[in-house]
């Protein structure tokens, strides 16, 4: 791997979790349990990603993509919660503006790491011994 690419991959890495700490911050500054917990779950997903991203343990690189799909996931969840429930109020449309770069920053880091969104795939098979989408016939 290049310094180029490692250089860009901690870039991303960095930016996805500091504006994940971000919302984090957010949440937790509305108080109340949902909130609260909602910035504890960014908190956590944030070290997860950083984990993911450093440790050079087989079985942490295996799932490595398991951070950034739980935390696309959750954010994605956070958007549509807050589109559904409310309130409407400023800061609350700079948290989902934040989170809507969230997800896209994982998604460019997903195509970084593996390529493409088959090439995920295929790493899910992989971390579970199934060689991908279809097997591993699909790569012969």
């Amino acid at each position: 791997m290049s310094t180029t690419t490692r250089a860009g991959g901690f870039a991303l890495t960095a930016a996805i979790v500091e504006l994940t700490l971000t919302t984090a911050a957010i949440h937790a500054s509305l108080g109340g349990l949902l909130f609260t917990l909602n910035a504890a779950g960014y908190v956590a997903l944030a070290a997860a990603v950083v984990v993911a991203a450093t440790s050079r343990h087989p079985f942490v690189r295996r799932f490595g993509w398991l951070p950034r799909i739980g935390l696309a996931g959750y954010t994605a969840i956070t958007i549509a919660a807050y589109l559904v429930m409310g309130p409407y109020f400023v800061l609350g449309w700079v948290a989902k503006a934040i989170e809507v770069a969230i997800v896209t920053l994982v998604a460019a880091d997903v195509v970084r790491v593996h390529g493409s969104p088959i090439g995920l795939w295929r790493a899910i098979g992989d971390a579970f011994g199934r060689g991908g989408p279809a097997g591993s016939a699909a790569r012969s």
